[in-house]
């Protein structure tokens, strides 16, 4: 492993074998999770569903991911990524057979808001990969992980759908969803006895107290409370769509309730935060066994911008196109399906580049283009030729995938004890902001959708610029027994 070149054909190689279970592991996931949104015309055609009723199990299926990648990242620092990618598996594909067998909407709604949990298996591998690569292989490996894991969602909409089609039945649905968690579950099962957390001889690091994640000085405290609020203000945003005013399928007395609960979840999670870090105001942290929370902060508004820019723009591609150039439904489809095939190689372009010239590079490079891109999508018109849309599209995805790869590439090399945490919670911001975005979307045409994106994408370049520093050489970490270690990343 100590050669800065990857072979993934390499499978003698122990390491090469745990790169192919793991994305593999994350496709899965994918499968499962993202696979509602093309079986939808078939759920609601077999039981009979409103457009409203659809668009709230569309809503319910992400709204679990935010809180589940935090919890999720959390313990697989605790666990490690073996027990954890298998479980997720295994816990996910018997929700998501119960949904499929389900009898009403109310046993429908709820399933699917607990199916979210396994999209946040993402985070599980990210701990995985980086135990197994070293700084030099893990933006590739990353980029690899995340961009081929997440064809699993094209998968399931090029074979679920063909799958419950053939079998003809108002049932056809609920036996392809069975079929895809079915093999989730053996997935899972096959992976907790292929891999290990560690190669043979390594550390496992584990953070010294859960709950929260550590921080090391009181300015870096602040910070992490402030971070916690946009995951519960994005909660608050999905409410909202369900409210009265907007898509009125709950009553304005439950969604005062579920703003009440979200409060006091974030009052107990400012709680626990200082019940795990008050001290260092009191007993400040030594200086070599400190990191920079700061660099977790421009790393979660990052992956803000890049995956939430991904989570909205495959969703609304397709619908600019018929709207406003009046190009056929089916062309329209095959053109916004572009968008979602650049991860293939643009995700682990991004850890790839990354690996050459330096992560903070790399960053500076990738916003620089998506602010660029997008803030030209934002003087669109519908006088514009479409292949200059659809090109200006391809460069913007390019940029915003590669962004995704090169966010995740620095992410390992932050603190390794905590890597699943920082993991989860950057993750959780990626689904905040395809909430942000596909709020916007629904307010306002679509170039000034492009154009807040370019915006945002501006202010993280900013933050970027000013802020995030390139990951040293090496960094300390405290053993179970109290000793400190120093590791190399790089």
């Amino acid at each position: 492993m100590s050669s800065s070149k990857l072979n993934i054909f390499a499978l003698d190689q122990a390491n090469i074998r745990i790169l192919h279970y793991t994305w593999f592991a994350f496709f899965m996931t994918f499968v499962v999770w993202l696979g509602l949104g093309p079986m939808m015309p078939f759920i609601k055609e077999a039981l009979g569903l409103t457009d409203q009723q659809a668009k709230v199990l569309l809503i319910l299926n992400v709204a679990m991911t935010i809180p589940a990648r935090i919890v999720v990242g959390m313990l697989v620092d605790k666990f490690g990524p073996r027990i954890m990618y298998a479980g997720v598996l295994i816990l996910g594909g018997v929700i998501s057979i119960a949904f499929s067998w389900a009898q009403s909407y109310e046993q429908l709604a709820l399933l699917r808001f607990l199916s979210g949990f396994i999209g946040a298996g993402f985070v599980v591998g990210i701990r995985m990969i980086g135990e197994w690569f070293p700084a030099k292989q893990t933006g590739l490996a990353q980029g690899i992980y995340g961009g081929w894991g997440n064809f699993g969602s094209s998968a399931a909409a090029v074979t679920l759908p063909v799958l419950a089609a053939n079998l003809g039945d108002e049932n056809g649905w609920r036996i392809s969803l069975t079929v895809a968690s079915l093999l989730a579950i053996a997935y899972g099962v096959f992976y907790y006895t292929r891999v290990s957390n560690t190669p043979k001889g390594s550390t496992y690091f584990k953070p010294k107290k859960m709950g929260a994640m550590e921080i090391t000085s009181g300015t870096d405290l602040a910070i992490y409370i402030l971070m916690n609020v946009p995951l519960f203000l994005a909660l608050a945003l999905l409410t909202w769509k369900l409210a009265p005013t907007q898509l009125g399928l709950i009553s304005g007395t439950a969604a005062m309730v579920i703003y009440l609960v979200l409060t006091a979840i974030y009052l107990l999670q400012v709680w626990k935060i200082w019940n795990v870090n008050g001290h260092v105001l009191k007993k400040p942290v030594p200086e070599m066994q400190r990191y920079k929370f700061k660099q977790v902060a421009v790393l979660d508004w990052a992956y803000f911008v890049t995956f939430g820019t991904e989570l909205a723009v495959v969703s609304m591609l397709a619908m600019l196109y018929v709207s406003w150039f009046d190009i056929p439904k089916v062309t329209a489809a095959l053109l916004a399906g572009i968008y979602p095939f650049l991860n293939l190689m643009a995700r682990p372009g991004g850890g790839w580049v990354s690996d050459r010239i330096g992560r903070r590079r790399t960053l500076i490079i990738v916003f620089a283009g998506i602010s660029a891109s997008f803030l030209l999508l934002g003087l669109m018109s519908k006088e514009w030729p479409v292949w200059m849309v659809v090109g200006l599209t391809i460069v913007g995805g390019i940029f915003s995938k590669m962004g995704s790869g090169a966010v995740y590439a620095m992410v390992p090399l932050v603190q390794r004890r905590m890597t699943g945490q920082i993991a989860g919670m950057v993750g959780a911001f990626g689904n905040v902001g395809g909430v942000v975005f596909l709020t916007v979307n629904s307010l306002v045409p679509y170039n000034q959708f492009f154009l807040v994106i370019g915006i945002s994408a501006a202010l993280v370049f900013a933050l970027i610029m000013i802020y995030l520093e390139e990951p040293k050489g090496q960094m300390v970490e405290t053993l179970a027994d109290g000793t400190v270690q120093m590791i190399d990343v790089k």
